[in-house]
């Protein structure tokens, strides 16, 4: 039943709004989620599992370094799988170990220890890994990996505990505004009072946007990307993500059921096409097996494509509307909103409760776009 009124709505049930109502919850805050379809369904329950801190700067590294804490926190306390599993990236040339180098630098200046190491002891990371043409890896053990359904239920759950409401199949059709203030949400279901919206619809973003006469200029486009799985192998064989960018972009890891999952950077869009293609499964199957040759003797059974919810600069856009009282944004997660989501639910929350928060989170400043100020682009795979 929908409530007559909540003083905070989140939009979007993914990984991102419900860890935000969760936090708003946590805190005593009456927060209501409203889901067009159901909990996860979008991007999150897509998603290859990945959680690291592995950035190219600062303010990435100090979220991630956050998120990690929480990912690990939670999973305790909430008895969910998180296995800090690393991170392994593999490097083919020089060019590539110095980038890796600076990027080892500054995330080890957080207290992230990430390390460079030589090809034979990534082997002994993954012994079916082809090293004849790696010269280093970027080795870091504390990154690791999820179950989106566990984890999202389980945050789903304990948001509800402490008040929460996660309303499905309960689609936003429009804004109530008077005055430059929310007075209220029109759904399919009928009309809830609000005066706080969070849109945290990722890849519906600009429709929501639209919706509430957002003016500023936020550009985020959802664009098709694929997974894969296989048949499982023995377990704790593959128990890293290795992330290759010579060979497509291509990140891949062994699900606590055995399978492969993964993907390539294989991209199409901007579209809401979610329709599997050919081309992907032989780009995947391809550089796969150029990583691991092993992998050519499995099958895949299943593949399936979920959004890439992208910005300019890879990054997410983070805050407050101001031309909208009261309107914040939290999307645009190109790829890391999974990742990303306990971290970012606590700056979101400390900025509606408190008005600041000790998170970077002008890095993620929604109007860095207007103002042609683009951050520099997030370290991105798949």
């Amino acid at each position: 039943m929908l409530p007559e009124r909540a003083e905070i709505v989140v939009i979007g049930g993914g990984i991102v709004g419900v860890t935000i109502a969760h936090e708003l919850a946590r805190r005593g805050e009456d927060v209501v989620v409203l889901e067009k379809r159901f909990i996860g369904s979008g991007s999150t329950f897509r998603c290859g599992t990945g959680i690291r801190q592995q950035f190219n700067d600062e303010a990435n590294v100090k979220v991630m370094k956050r998120s990690v804490e929480l990912w690990k926190k939670y999973s305790e306390e909430y008895n969910f799988s998180f296995e800090q599993t690393g991170y392994l990236f593999l490097l083919y040339d020089d060019k590539e170990v110095e980038e890796f180098k600076r990027n080892i630098k500054i995330q080890n200046k957080f207290g992230v220890p990430t390390r460079l190491i030589t090809p034979e002891e990534a082997k002994e990371i993954v012994p079916l890994l082809d090293i004849s043409e790696i010269i280093a890896a970027s080795w870091n053990p504390t990154d690791g990996k999820a179950d989106p359904f566990a984890s999202t239920t389980a945050f789903a759950l304990k948001a509800k505990e402490y008040g929460a409401k996660l309303l499905e199949y309960t689609e936003v059709k429009g804004f109530i505004i008077e005055d430059g203030e929310i007075k209220g949400i029109k759904t399919n279901r009928g009309v809830i009072k609000t005066g706080i919206v969070v849109n945290a619809t990722n890849a519906w973003a600009k429709l929501i946007n639209a919706m509430a006469g957002i003016k500023v200029h936020i550009p985020i486009e959802p664009y098709k990307h694929q997974a894969v799985i296989t048949q499982p192998i023995k377990r704790g064989t593959i128990r890293p993500m290795i992330i290759s960018f010579k060979y497509g972009h291509a990140y891949l890891t062994q699900t606590s059921h055995g399978g492969i999952i993964g993907g390539v950077g294989y991209e199409i869009g901007p579209t809401y096409d979610l329709t599997p293609t050919y081309e992907f499964l032989r780009e995947v199957s391809y550089y796969f097996t150029k990583i691991i040759p092993a992998l050519k003797d499995l099958l895949i059974l299943r593949t399936w494509a979920g959004y890439y919810a992208k910005t300019p600069d890879s990054n997410p856009a983070i805050g407050k509307i101001n031309e909208l009282s009261d309107y914040y944004i939290a999307a645009g997660f190109s790829g890391h909103g999974f990742m990303m989501a306990p971290a970012v639910a606590e700056m979101v929350a400390d900025l509606i409760t408190k008005g600041k928060t000790d998170l970077p989170v002008d890095w993620y400043d929604p109007y860095r776009f207007e103002r042609g100020e683009l951050r520099s682009t997030a370290l991105q795979m798949g």
